[in-house]
């Protein structure tokens, strides 16, 4: 387990036990008041609708920060296609520290699980086409790492984890620098002095802008932001394979298959991480 999800988990934990003041209380008293002593016990993720389960190997991860002695039995896989009434796994031990566990192990798969189900769902839209569907930093603050994870489970792909692992040359980025060419010849400049290779995506909002960049060169990825499909085939067959291709701006699932069609490589969709609906889990006492 890398540090980032042991602190990330350990924080969301101390959510429940430290006050406003940052003072650390005496914990679960709804716990405390009616569990007696060490009472041991076992419980069950019941999943209450269809979907992608999500979620399974962070909730046993969850288990052993809350307690080393609590035993996680696996019996559904992160990526399951899930029905209600299917059970994903059982925790067995210490009672109190199954129900300290139960909320957060709900907070993180239902959020994640709704995700994966999106995703499923775009990617399955587009089966057939070249097109790989991406996710975007639209991400929930703090919880980027999880929401990413959920992604590629439900058989996505990640686009840029941050600013650091691409440079991305949005509609601000190139207004503020005076163009398109200005900004790629900018960068070029900028990862000659810095000695950096990094994969550099240009937006574009016209067919002009395509051909600009086509032009200019310098590039790893060319984005068509709000090109309706027809114009965006347009675009594809300007670019033809010179440069990767990606398609962006309120696709809905509705319209993927549209978009997919015309031939681009890649689809972003900040709606898999800011718009899906959590799914229906609960931990039920054996």
């Amino acid at each position: 387990m890398s540090y980032s999800i042991v602190k990330f988990i350990d924080e969301a934990l101390a959510e429940d036990i430290v006050d406003a003041n940052g003072i650390i209380t005496t914990g679960d008293h709804s716990s405390l008041a009616c569990i007696q002593g060490d009472k041991t016990g076992a419980a069950q993720l019941l999943c209450k609708a269809e979907g992608i389960l999500a979620g399974v190997e962070l909730a046993e991860m969850i288990c052993g920060r809350v307690d080393i002695e609590l035993r996680f039995e696996k019996i559904l896989q992160d990526g399951t296609a899930i029905k209600k009434g299917d059970i994903a796994f059982k925790i067995y031990g210490e009672v109190k520290s199954i129900l300290r566990a139960e909320r957060i192990i709900l907070n993180f798969m239902q959020r994640m699980s709704g995700i994966a189900t999106n995703t499923s769902m775009f990617v399955k839209a587009v089966e057939g086409t070249n097109s790989k569907i991406l996710d975007t930093r639209k991400t929930t603050p703090n919880f980027r790492y999880f929401e990413k994870w959920a992604v590629r489970i439900g058989g996505g792909h990640n686009h840029r984890f941050g600013l650091y692992d691409m440079i991305m040359l949005k509609d601000n980025h190139i207004d503020f620098c005076g163009g398109i060419t200005k900004a790629i010849e900018a960068v070029k400049d900028y990862q000659l002095k810095n000695k950096l290779n990094l994969p550099v995506e240009i937006e574009t909002r016209t067919l002009k802008d395509v051909e600009e960049v086509l032009k200019a060169g310098e590039v790893t990825r060319i984005m068509f932001d709000n090109f309706t499909p027809e114009i965006m085939k347009q675009a594809v067959q300007l670019v033809n394979h010179k440069f990767e291709t990606e398609a962006s701006g309120g696709i809905t699932l509705d319209t993927v298959r549209s978009f997919a069609e015309t031939g681009v490589d890649f689809i972003s969709v900040g709606a898999l991480t800011h718009s899906s609906p959590s799914l229906d889990l609960s931990l039920k006492a054996i």
